[in-house]
């Protein structure tokens, strides 16, 4: 009897098992019926009958604290005819509550900035749990259909690798270089001048300068937040990252044309030699490898440094000594190579917005999402509401009123702006472009800096897009390829330092072969040719 039962338990049990996945394989059907007879496929509102529905948010910590009861999201609902109810999640949680949701089956209708990324977007979105939005975006979304048709570079870094696209991501602008350059070279024209120099044009050029600021000058000729900064800055110089930055240590092997692990390569030996003697000569901070980055700030802010690679000086340190300092081309390494290759992906968050299974309104939420690509829902998104946050001038710019620029509350830019807006914090589902952004990038000091660097950059043809992986090849990657990267990232730091001498270059290439490099390559290699496919 006991058997008995115990067989039924098991077999029941079984059941329920085979059930469950099954409905976590589900496929998506599309939309009802239902939704599109009340569904308006052009114009607003978006539906005829008000539709509710449930968003998980990441609350960044710049951000507004209730989208629920915010300026940009009241003005969208009235557009629309779509009441969103918003979960906010502070970033500091945001993993473990946006886990829980996903292992409950407790889903909310979307998931809006809540920092999801490709792993789990493959994951969730091959068990049927967030749903495919190729034929939804190419009926409902024409200003996200158009940015993928201008700039495949961004469809192939959203495709999964069961050729599906999960997720409306945050764009860079392909167009908007500023933005998409981040960190870049400044250097001390006060200084210049004082020791009679040109801009430096080439590697060595660069050195020479750093020399003098120390010896002529007894300044401090680089500081940094930390030494990234100028390696990246330094690999087109170098001949590497040929590929572009949004794959870390892989390119194409200019001989072969083969991929190539450049952490490895004779040129990357080389650029660590270049920096090193920079450092062993202490013309780099000393303590670049340690320095708080508040202190970093407040050095930069003095007027301390003779070059950096970061932000606009006198938008993050101060008006008075950071506006001595210009932006610098890039450099022309000693074979010659003088190419930008390290800049942001315009992918910049891929798992911006997703739509759940749970979501009755598929073809409603994709429209209600699209409008943020468009110029239109751009306006809105960065700038707010005309009248209540900007004006337009004559020539059709359009800047913020003087109640958020000149806080009556004492109030920073940002902490003014996040009353009415919520995209400071980043993470959002929208393309931050230059008509609409105001932010560091747009600063005249960033703008002027972009210029030098712009004819330099890699072109948007020649960057791979990042890589997506398969169940099995990220289970792999988080192990041995993990190990690999973080070996590579304190070697490369060690070597600066002196801390290892380079004499030890063939040790350090056999320990990372050892480790596992040849399967890490077939890994990446298989999954570009996926994706360029």
């Amino acid at each position: 009897m006991r058997v008995t039962r115990l067989l039924m338990i098991i077999i029941v049990f079984g059941v329920f098992l085979t059930a469950c996945g099954k409905a976590e394989q589900q496929s998506f059907e599309g939309p009802t019926d239902e939704e599109l007879e009340n569904l308006n496929e052009t114009g607003m509102p978006i539906v005829e009958e008000q539709i509710s529905l449930e968003f998980f948010a990441g609350q960044a910590p710049a951000t507004n604290p209730d989208w629920n009861d915010v300026l940009v999201f009241n003005e969208y609902e009235e557009r629309t005819n779509m009441d969103i109810k918003w979960k906010m999640v502070p970033h500091d949680s945001i993993a473990e509550q946006r886990n829980l949701a996903l292992g409950s089956g407790s889903l909310p209708d979307a998931f809006h900035s809540a920092q999801l990324g490709l792993s789990d977007i493959a994951k969730y979105g091959e068990q049927g749990v967030f749903i495919p939005l190729n034929d939804l975006i190419d009926k409902y979304a024409p200003n996200f259909k158009k940015i993928l048709d201008d700039h495949p570079v961004i469809r192939n870094a959203i495709t999964m690798p069961d050729g599906n696209i999960y997720s409306f991501p945050l764009i860079s602008d392909p167009e908007f270089a500023s933005h998409r350059i981040q960190a870049r070279p400044f250097i001390n024209k006060k200084w210049l001048d004082e020791l009679g120099m040109d801009m430096p044009q080439t590697t060595d050029e660069f050195y020479q300068f750093l020399t003098a600021v120390k010896n002529d000058l007894g300044e401090v000729p680089f500081g940094g937040p930390y030494i990234s900064t100028l390696t990246q800055y330094l690999l087109g110089s170098f001949g590497l990252a040929t590929r572009g930055g949004s794959n870390s240590y892989i390119d194409e092997d200019p001989e072969t044309g083969d991929i190539r692990f450049y952490p490895v390569s004779d040129d990357y030996k080389e650029m660590l030699e270049y920096v090193h003697k920079l450092y062993d000569e202490e013309l780099i901070e000393n303590n670049i490898f340690s320095i708080d980055h508040h202190q970093f700030i407040t050095n930069l802010g003095d007027g301390k440094y003779g070059s950096v690679v970061w932000f606009a000086p006198e938008e993050v340190a101060s008006k008075e000594n950071g506006g001595n300092y210009i932006g610098m081309p890039t450099l022309e390494g000693p074979h010659g190579d003088k190419l930008l290759t390290k800049i942001g992906d315009p992918v910049q968050s891929p798992g911006a917005f997703v739509i759940t299974n749970e979501n009755e309104n598929p073809a409603s939420t994709v429209r209600w999402i699209d409008y943020f690509y468009g110029e239109e829902g751009m306006e809105l998104f960065f700038m707010g509401v005309e009248g209540e946050t900007f004006e337009k001038a004559d020539d059709g710019s359009i800047q913020f009123m003087d109640h958020i620029t000149q806080s009556e509350d004492g109030l920073t830019f940002e902490e003014e702006i996040a009353k009415y807006l919520t995209f400071p914090g980043g993470g959002f589902p929208s393309m931050v472009n230059e008509k609409f952004f105001q932010g560091v990038a747009n600063a005249p000091q960033s703008l002027e800096a972009s210029d030098k660097l712009e004819p330099d950059m890699i072109d948007d043809d020649k960057i791979w897009p990042t890589l997506t992986y398969t169940k099995e090849e990220i289970n792999q990657l988080q192990g041995f390829g993990t190990d690999i990267e973080k070996y590579v990232g304190e070697m490369t730091d060690k070597f600066i330092s002196g801390a290892e001498p380079l004499s030890k270059w063939d040790a350090y290439v056999a320990e990372i072969e050892n480790m596992g490099l040849e399967d890490y390559l077939e890994i990446k290699e298989a999954a570009l040719e996926r994706q360029l496919k």
